[in-house]
């Protein structure tokens, strides 16, 4: 076809704060009703404090308005994500990212931590989850939606994962980038969560949010030096623990961190797996819990959900795997590509061949998620961007040919040192 598929693999969605309360469970009504007081005395200090920018949140609320209402109104959504040339989602929560007024209850969502009680972050994740399941049945092939699941209570989290499945959210789960105090991901005891998600096709997911905010005080440059770090530190954990080879079904995706940090953890973990010079002291213990390379199972269980793709990262993309990259437009993000993605996707793909730009732009998505191409042709079809809009006119498409070749240098054995030039 000559239009783009596009999946954005990181949309949010959420209802204004308060109106969650209807879809709690009764017994955490009065407790949600303190929250929300606690939560407006805390935003308005970060304001006082010059940790938000104050102006450029209530000129983005000004100026995009009636685009933001998409955050919880499904006709609208699909009106902003038509604009965008994007025919398939896949939700998290949180839609507002400014000022917080749309996020799951008790700080459930993307910045939730182990600090929260987990009877509270399960009352919270419930709530969200139900009333995500009743908007992606407005367009539920349009539609995957992520289920919150703090997992540190693993019974009361398999129940969630299996009730979230059963309502239509078939998105998979979003479960807390930090698990302090509670036992890391590798430990056995969430073998359970991972045996469900295997089983349901439920990808598990972290996505960027939280951090140690505790240690850095009002210096918020020390937060975005690390809060990416944090939310990628859960795959090491499950690759080198073998989680991978004893659910080699399971499927895992680090969401909006960018995928620039990709190859060099692929390289440095390839090369001591195969002991080069500087792993040979290692002992047995070291690979003991992996029958491949640790780019295997990548390859074979991992997606990068990498929202807002820069130029740089795309020009590394045959080291990190073009299978495992899904673009993301970040609605309604202010730090992502929407409302202007189309101009976006011309500034990062009018030199990317239309066969892997239609993987990352949506083909990986599909498979990760299982969305029905089919029923998306007719919408692709009408909104989608097409190879000539993004300015790949053939000229200059073959440039890549040696990185291709080279692929991941370390097992090629190939290298290509110099990336092209823009054009």
């Amino acid at each position: 076809m000559d239009n783009y598929l596009v999946i954005s693999a990181d949309c949010h969605a959420g209802l204004p704060n308060q109106q969650y309360r209807e879809w709690l469970d009764p017994d955490y009504r009065e407790t949600f009703d303190e929250y929300l007081a606690g939560r407006a005395a805390m935003e308005s200090e970060l304001a006082e404090q010059g940790l938000r920018n104050q102006e450029f949140a209530e000129e983005w609320e000004q100026d995009n308005a009636e685009g933001l209402l998409g955050g919880w109104d499904a006709r609208r959504r699909d009106q902003e994500l038509d604009a965008d040339g994007v025919v398939g989602e896949v939700i998290f929560p949180d839609a507002d990212a400014v000022a917080g007024g749309a996020s799951a209850p008790f700080g459930a969502g993307l910045a939730a931590t182990a600090e929260v009680p987990v009877d509270l972050l399960m009352a919270g994740a419930r709530a969200h989850n139900r009333w995500l399941a009743e908007l992606c049945g407005e367009s539920p092939h349009r539609r995957a939606g992520v289920a919150i699941v703090p997992i540190f209570d693993v019974a009361a989290a398999v129940a969630e994962i299996t009730r979230a499945r059963e309502s239509g959210l078939r998105g998979g789960i979003l479960i807390p980038s930090m698990w302090q105090p509670y036992e890391p991901y590798h430990d056995s005891r969430y073998d359970p969560v991972w045996a469900a998600c295997a089983d349901l096709q439920m990808p598990v997911h972290v996505h960027s949010g939280a951090a140690d905010r505790a240690s850095y005080g009002d210096n918020v440059g020390i937060y975005v030096a690390e809060v990416r770090w944090w939310s990628t530190r859960p795959l090491w954990f499950l690759l080198w623990s073998g989680t991978f080879e004893r659910f080699p079904d399971l499927t895992f995706v680090t969401t909006e961190c960018g995928a620039f940090w990709a190859p060099d953890l692929l390289w440095t973990s390839d090369i001591v797996y195969d002991r080069e010079h500087a792993a040979k002291k290692l002992g047995k213990k070291l690979t003991e819990p992996l029958s491949m390379r640790p780019s295997g199972y990548f390859d074979r269980n991992c997606f990068i959900g990498a929202s807002n793709t820069r130029r740089r990262e795309l020009a590394r993309r045959y080291e990190i795997g073009i299978g495992n990259i899904m673009w993301g437009n970040d609605f309604p993000h202010p730090e992502g590509t929407w409302p202007h993605t189309r101009e976006w996707l011309k500034n990062a793909f009018s030199d990317i061949p239309v066969d892997e730009t239609q993987q990352i732009l949506g083909s990986n998505a599909a498979e990760c998620y299982h969305f029905d191409t089919e029923a998306l042709l007719p919408l692709a079809a009408q909104f989608g961007p097409t190879p000539a809009e993004l300015g790949q006119t053939g000229n200059g498409l073959d440039k890549w040919a040696d990185l291709a070749a080279a692929g991941r240098p370390w097992l090629s054995g190939k290298e290509a040192l110099e990336v092209p030039a823009d054009d």
